[in-house]
């Protein structure tokens, strides 16, 4: 029923995991990226060569590899080595979740300058010309001031939880 003594069958497993690639693909992410924070997310042991991650994922080692770049790059995903094995394996990054919280904050920042600069490029124009960008102005603006506080309340509940 499991491989992996969880419990849990394989197919529970492959549909969290689908379900974890589809939700993130909502999010921009390629798919099979998404696939492989799924089954980062449950696997065991934490860690997974570029050959477990295909053979699992029934995928190529090319797209694995191409994958493994980008979360590694989006700071989701780490390298780690195994004593004895001489292959690559990868897992969830230690507070990657935190850190992809708070790049947020700097794609809210960025939002508001370009609806700015959009405002700045419309200057003289009708007031119905700038209303798109005022309100994506506005929407910005009211994140990243609203967005910091936010984190700083995660922060403080993770350090009771921790507790």
């Amino acid at each position: 029923m499991d491989k992996d003594g969880s419990g849990r069958s394989d197919s529970e497993a492959m549909r969290f995991v689908e379900d974890v690639g589809l939700l993130l693909e909502r999010d921009g992410m390629p798919r099979m990226a998404g696939r492989m924070i799924g089954w980062l997310l449950i696997c065991d042991p934490p860690h997974q060569s570029t050959s477990d991650l295909a053979q699992t994922l029934h995928a190529s080692k090319a797209s694995i590899s191409t994958m493994t770049r980008l979360l590694v790059q989006m700071g989701l995903v780490e390298q780690v080595g195994v004593p004895g094995q001489r292959r690559d394996h990868f897992r969830i990054k230690p507070g990657a979740w935190d850190e992809w919280m708070r790049t947020g904050m700097e794609e809210i920042t960025l939002g508001r300058q370009l609806a700015e600069r959009g405002l700045e490029l419309l200057d003289g124009k009708p007031t119905e010309a700038k209303q798109r960008l005022k309100e994506a102005r506005e929407v910005y603006a009211f994140f990243e001031e609203e967005y910091p506080a936010l984190l700083d309340r995660w922060e403080r509940a993770r350090k009771k939880m921790a507790r």
